[in-house]
């Protein structure tokens, strides 16, 4: 018996492990192998934060993202820029198919890449710059370039004010070298991470401009992202070289002066993004929530019109792999029919919970307690709770309300006046009728 206890305890032990395991599953698409060793760095940090990396060529016969209708990894990272078509049954629909359920996709292009990665950005409301196309800076570009001005010092400044996205320290130069990107403005899901100086443009270095550049200055995105409805997460770069162990270790050297560093920030960059989209910064969840009359601790059935109520919801946020609190001073609650009736802030109680108390409003109805909390770098936090609210009972209501104070005194003072005439009317002689008599 206790050999059998022992073995199902392994069992257990081991799908539970296969299934954590399973969760930082990612599938990685190159060019070449050859990437995999001047991409190290970048690809050693992922496995050391555990996750289970997968390298396969991208014109790979045997590849799939699907088996029996289920995504096999959670995580896809494509660094094949000149790839003309996917292996296997990967293409467009199918990357898109991996969005919708949840998945999340680290792309990185380059000058050359092909109709494919077109493809996936447009799916992801961006836009790569035409084949051959690189970002040209010839303010801003770094000493070791080769006379095209194609290798940029990119400015921390232009990052996206998101701490969730590009971490929390401070970050050094940039050196970028790649393909611009055009990100669709009406796009509300669209991020725009890392914009060029405004002295930048995109081109092919090697043609006479006899056009307008197609993009030009802070109009011109380096890296891109997208946080999808569904909370899956998109990082494009327009630069495949950013995460190469070369750029990560290079110096930086501003050729008209003023920017120096002994080491670039695009590993701490690097770093910060991944840790983003793989969303291990920046996931919030809703915890217990709970609503009850003032002065009561169960839930009730319902509320009556104008009953204080009192609301309570627990946000938690993950954080290295533990779920703690959320914090935060900008979270709302709305009291909602149709339109919001009461919109207020929920601040932190002294059981680790966000609070809010508020008066029912005098309309009665079903109404929504909904807190809907959608910030740049967070995942969406949304939670809705439905309640009815009833009118008094004929019984409650009050005997005398103030407000009718005027009518009844108008009232009583017509029963007065009533009560005066009658005596009058009744105890009244008339002094000609007594002189005929």
């Amino acid at each position: 018996m206790a050999a059998l206890v022992y073995f199902l305890s392994l069992l257990i032990l081991a799908t539970f492990n296969e299934i954590i395991s399973a969760e930082k599953e990612t599938l990685v698409l190159l060019d070449n192998l050859a990437i995999r060793e001047t991409h190290s760095i970048f690809f050693r940090s992922l496995t050391n934060r555990g996750y289970t990396l997968t390298y396969k060529s991208a014109d790979d016969p045997g590849l799939q993202l699907f088996k029996y209708g289920q995504a096999l990894y959670e995580n896809l990272i494509v660094f094949s820029p000149s790839v003309e078509e996917f292996g296997g049954n990967i293409n467009v629909e199918t990357i898109t198919q991996f969005l919708d359920d949840g998945g999340n996709i680290l792309v990185a292009a380059s000058s050359s890449s092909g109709d494919i990665l077109q493809e996936i950005a447009t799916e992801c409301g961006f836009e790569l710059d035409q084949e051959k196309s690189s970002v040209i800076d010839h303010l801003n570009y770094d000493v070791k370039d080769e006379g095209k001005h194609t290798l940029l010092v990119a400015d921390p400044s232009n990052l996206i004010k998101a701490s969730t996205i590009v971490g929390s320290e401070k970050i050094g130069p940039l050196l970028f070298r790649g393909n611009g990107i055009i990100a669709d403005r009406e796009n509300p899901l669209v991020l725009e991470v890392l914009t060029a100086d405004s002295s930048a443009y995109s081109y092919n270095p090697d043609d006479e401009i006899t056009e307008y550049p197609h993009v030009v200055g802070k109009n011109t995105l380096l890296i891109a992202a997208l946080q999808a409805r569904n909370n899956a997460r998109v990082i494009f770069s327009g630069s495949l070289d950013f995460f190469s162990d070369e750029f990560f270790n290079s110096p930086v050297h501003k050729a008209m002066g003023g920017v120096s560093a002994a080491r670039s920030g695009n590993e701490a960059l690097a770093t910060a993004l991944s840790k983003w989209v793989f969303k291990e910064e920046g996931v919030l969840r809703v915890g217990e929530v709970e609503y009850y009359k003032e002065g009561e601790t169960r839930k009730p059935s319902e509320y009556t019109i104008m009953e204080p109520a009192v609301y309570t919801i627990r946000i938690d946020r993950l954080e290295g792999g533990k779920w703690v609190q959320f914090k935060a001073d900008d979270v709302q609650l709305e009291f909602i029919r149709i339109d919001p009736f009461v919109r207020t802030a929920l601040r932190p109680n002294s059981h680790g919970m966000y609070e809010a108390r508020f008066k029912v409003p005098d309309v009665y109805g079903v109404y929504q307690f909904k807190v809907d909390y959608n910030r740049i770098g967070y995942t969406r936090l949304y939670s809705a709770t439905q309640v009815s609210v009833r009118p008094f009972q004929h019984s409650e209501y009050e005997r005398y309300i103030p407000s009718a104070y005027p009518y009844y005194a108008s009232a009583f003072s017509m029963i007065l006046g009533v009560f005066l005439f009658s005596c009058v009317f009744l105890h009244h002689k008339d002094p000609s009728k007594d002189k005929k008599e």
